[in-house]
C-alpha cells in the first residue's frame, strides 16, 4: 500500500478520557478476525491500488480520480505537518459537502489528526464547546457560498481561544484567515495510527444541552462501513448522492460516503437537498443510492408528481435519523419502487436496516434488524428487566462499534451505560422474533396528561394519514389542572385542518380520548437540529407561549 509509514507514537492527551472495549471483548473480536488492524485512510488508498483513474468524488466544481483524490490529501497533510500540527492532535472540523470536505477528511486521516465532526448548522456556541471539550488546535471551516458564518465563527475562536487555537483554516473565500494549506506530497509519510485508538470523533444528536464527543476508532469505524455496505448491497457500481451534511455518520458511514469509497464507488456531494436539484442529479449521473431524512423524504415524495426527471436508476433510498411513519413510507414506496430501506442507528454505535429483498409490508413497518451478527441487542422495562419478545421496553445494545463511553464525561457515562457495558439509547422499541425492531418512541418523549403517560409518537404517527397534514409535532404543554395538555404544532398541505376535525380523525383512527390533542398551532414550518430532525424544544416559545396561528 504504502512504501513506508509514520507509525503515530506521539497521542497528546488523545486517550485522556477515551473509554476503550474492555479486554474481554476486544480479545472476543480479534479472536473473530472482525477488525482490519489498517487505519481509516487505507478506504482511500486501497481504492487507489484497485483503480487510480476511476472517478471517486465530484461536486458541481468538478471532479477528482482515486488517485487525485490521494494526492491532494497528502499535499494537504503535508502542509498541516510543515503548519507544526502533529499526530494526535484534534482538530474541528466544519466544511460542507463539497470535494474539500473529501480532501480534508482524508489529509486529516493521513496526517493522524482527529477530527471533531461538526455540523454546518452547528454555531459559535457548538463549535466553542468542541473545541474546549477536544483540547483542539485548529478549525477548519468553509465559506464555499460566500455567507460569512465560518469568518464570523472564526472570529469569535479567534478572541476566546487566543492562545489553545494555533490554526484556523477557511475552505472558499478565507478573508484575513488561511486558505487550506499545501505541502510536499512526495516527501509525506502517512502516519499508521494505531487502529484501536480514536480516528475521529461523532457528535451527539439530541436536542437538550450540548452535544457530547464519540470517539469511534479505526478498527471500529471501518467495520461500521463494511457491515453496512454489505447490508445495503454496495457494489463499484454504486453512484452516492451525499445530500445530508457528509459529516454525520448516517451519510459519512452507514455505508454513506466512505462506503461507496470502500467498494469502489462514486461519490457526488451537494449542498442543495432540493427535489428539483437532485433529481436531475439523479438522472444525469445515474445516481444508485443515497440517505435522507423523513421531512426531506416527504418532500422529495411529493415533488414526485409534478418533476419528471427519470430517477429509475436509484435502487437504494434510505431513511433514517428519526422514525419514518408507516404511511410516509408507503408514499416512498410508491414513488421508488423498490427503493425505499429504513434505518435505525445511532452515532453511538448499533445501525439495524431492512433489506432491500424484505417484503414491502415488513419494510414499510419495521426499522430493520442490525447490521452485525456481533450487535447485542435487549429490551429492558422501567427496572432494567428484560422484557417478553414482542413487548415494548427501552433499547440498550453493545457490541464491536458501539461505543463504551462518551469522550470526557465520565458522570454521563455512569448513567448511559449498565454495569454490563450496554448503552442506553433512550429508545423504546420493540424486538419481534426476526431480530427485526420496530421504534416506537423516545423514553422521554411523553405527555404527562391527568397521570396518563402518553407517547407522542403515536399520535404524531396517526395525524400524517391525514391528507392535510405534511408535517407534525406532538409536545407538552403545562397545565395548571392537567400537568401537561396534548399540543399539537402541524404544517398543512392544503386546507389547514381545525382542532376539532382532527380530533374527529383521530377517534376514527381509534385512538383513545385521553390522546385526542387540546391545542393545535397551525405553523409555516417546524425547526429542525443540526441534522434535520423536528426539534421539539423549540416548537413552542423560549417562555412556552404557543406560535403564531394558534388555533384552541
Amino acid at each position: 500500500m504504502e512504501t513506508a509509514l509514520k507509525e503515530n507514537t506521539v497521542q497528546h492527551g488523545l486517550l485522556d478520557g477515551f473509554v476503550d472495549q474492555p479486554a474481554h471483548q476486544a480479545k472476543k473480536f480479534s479472536d473473530a478476525n472482525i477488525w482490519q488492524n489498517t487505519p481509516l485512510w487505507g478506504i482511500l488508498s486501497e481504492g487507489v491500488a484497485r483503480h487510480p483513474t476511476k472517478t471517486a468524488v465530484a461536486d458541481p466544481s468538478g471532479a477528482l480520480t482515486y488517485a487525485d483524490l490521494l494526492q491532494a490529501a497528502d499535499e494537504m497533510a503535508a502542509g498541516l505537518q510543515d503548519a507544526g500540527l502533529t499526530a494526535g492532535d484534534r482538530v474541528v472540523f466544519q466544511i460542507a459537502n463539497s470535494l474539500s470536505f473529501a480532501k480534508v477528511f482524508f489529509a486529516l486521516q493521513r496526517a493522524g489528526l482527529v477530527p471533531v465532526l461538526a455540523l454546518p448548522a452547528h454555531g459559535i456556541a457548538e463549535i466553542s464547546h468542541f473545541i474546549k471539550l477536544a483540547g483542539a488546535k485548529a478549525y477548519f471551516g468553509s465559506n464555499l457560498d460566500n455567507d460569512g458564518k465560518a469568518l464570523n465563527i472564526a472570529d469569535a475562536l479567534s478572541r476566546e481561544f487566543e492562545q489553545q487555537l494555533s490554526h484556523i483554516y477557511i475552505a472558499g473565500e478565507a478573508g484575513k484567515y488561511s486558505t487550506l494549506p499545501q505541502g510536499n506530497a512526495a516527501q509525506f509519510i502517512p502516519v499508521a495510527s494505531a487502529p484501536e485508538h480514536p480516528a475521529l470523533f461523532l457528535v451527539s444528536g439530541g436536542t437538550t444541552g450540548l452535544p457530547k464527543l464519540i470517539p469511534r476508532t479505526h478498527n471500529d469505524y471501518r467495520f461500521n462501513i463494511q457491515s453496512c455496505a454489505a447490508a445495503s448491497d454496495f457494489s463499484s457500481e454504486e453512484v452516492y448522492l451525499a445530500v445530508l451534511p457528509a459529516a454525520h455518520n448516517f451519510t459519512l458511514g452507514c455505508p454513506g460516503l466512505l462506503g461507496a469509497l470502500q467498494v469502489g464507488g462514486k461519490v457526488i456531494f451537494t449542498a442543495n437537498p432540493s427535489p428539483d436539484y437532485c433529481f436531475a442529479v439523479i438522472e444525469q449521473d445515474k445516481v444508485t443510492a443515497t440517505a435522507l431524512v423523513p421531512a426531506l423524504a416527504q418532500l422529495w415524495t411529493a415533488a414526485k408528481e409534478w418533476e419528471n426527471a427519470d430517477t429509475s436508476s436509484l435502487r437504494v433510498m434510505q431513511i433514517g435519523g428519526s422514525k419514518l411513519a408507516y404511511s410516509d413510507a408507503l408514499a416512498v414506496q410508491k414513488a421508488f419502487p423498490g427503493a425505499l430501506q429504513q434505518v435505525f442507528g445511532m452515532a453511538e454505535g448499533l445501525i439495524a436496516c431492512t433489506r432491500l429483498n424484505d417484503d414491502e409490508e415488513l419494510i414499510a413497518a419495521k426499522q430493520g434488524r442490525p447490521v452485525s451478527q456481533w450487535d447485542e441487542v435487549r429490551i429492558v422495562d422501567d427496572e432494567g428487566a428484560p422484557v417478553e419478545l414482542g413487548e415494548e421496553g427501552e433499547l440498550l445494545t453493545r457490541g464491536p462499534y458501539t461505543l463504551r463511553g462518551y469522550y470526557r464525561a465520565q458522570e454521563h457515562n455512569a448513567r448511559a451505560f449498565t454495569q454490563e457495558g450496554f448503552y442506553r439509547s433512550g429508545d423504546r422499541a420493540i424486538l419481534d422474533e426476526n431480530g427485526y425492531i420496530v421504534v416506537t418512541g423516545r423514553i422521554k418523549d411523553v405527555v404527562n396528561r391527568a397521570g396518563e403517560c402518553i407517547a407522542t409518537d403515536e399520535i404524531e404517527e396517526q395525524l400524517l394519514m391525514h391528507p392535510n397534514v405534511a408535517q407534525v409535532a406532538v409536545v407538552a404543554v403545562p397545565d395548571q389542572h392537567l400537568g401537561e395538555k396534548i399540543g399539537v404544532a402541524l404544517v398543512k398541505k392544503n386546507l389547514a385542518p381545525t382542532l376539532q376535525e382532527l380530533r374527529s380523525f383521530l377517534k376514527q383512527q381509534g385512538l383513545a380520548s385521553f390522546k385526542l390533542p387540546d391545542e393545535l398551532h397551525i405553523v409555516p414550518s417546524l425547526p429542525k437540529t443540526a441534522v434535520g430532525k423536528i426539534d421539539k424544544k423549540r416548537v413552542l416559545g423560549p417562555d412556552g407561549s404557543p406560535w403564531v396561528n394558534t388555533q384552541i
